[in-house]
């Protein structure tokens, strides 16, 4: 199996420090990290770890999703994922304390009942989220449209 990189390159101290995170593996580009602007609403122009692992989580539950739904006999046309991560407090330090994966799907050959099973079946079985299990709350909400 495959191992991805990514490396980080880290001036200063933490609040007035800054960073970059490089996607070494695609090599599709370096972005801008800093802590103050990670801790704020406004992300104005970084990625934050938080962001990094929303896209991993959406791209990851994505192909699940996908596979679930063709186990079930169904076959996906349209999967709209988006995974919120939020950082936020737990015994006085930072954590990451929920991650909100939301989906539509436009799928032929499941009702809503088929494609709820299949999105249950994808959160457990991705990658990512039993690589996040220790976060407290991930919650699904999964809908299907036509």
């Amino acid at each position: 199996m495959p191992t991805r990189t990514a490396r980080t390159a880290w001036n200063g101290t933490l609040k007035e420090g800054s960073g970059q995170v490089e996607l070494s593996s695609s090599k599709i580009g370096t972005y801008e990290v800093s802590f103050p602007k990670r801790a704020a609403e406004e992300a104005g122009g970084t990625t934050s770890p938080e962001e990094l692992i929303a896209a991993a989580h959406s791209a990851c539950f994505a192909m699940a999703l996908s596979n679930e739904i063709g186990k079930a006999g169904g076959t996906p046309n349209a999967l709209d994922i988006t995974a919120d991560v939020t950082l936020g407090q737990k015994d006085g330090a930072s954590a990451i304390t929920k991650i909100a994966l939301t989906v539509r799907g436009e799928v032929d050959g499941l009702d809503a009942a088929g494609f709820e099973k299949a999105a249950q079946a994808a959160k457990a079985g991705c990658p990512v989220s039993k690589a996040l299990a220790g976060v407290d709350e991930i919650t699904l909400d999964a809908s299907l449209e036509q």
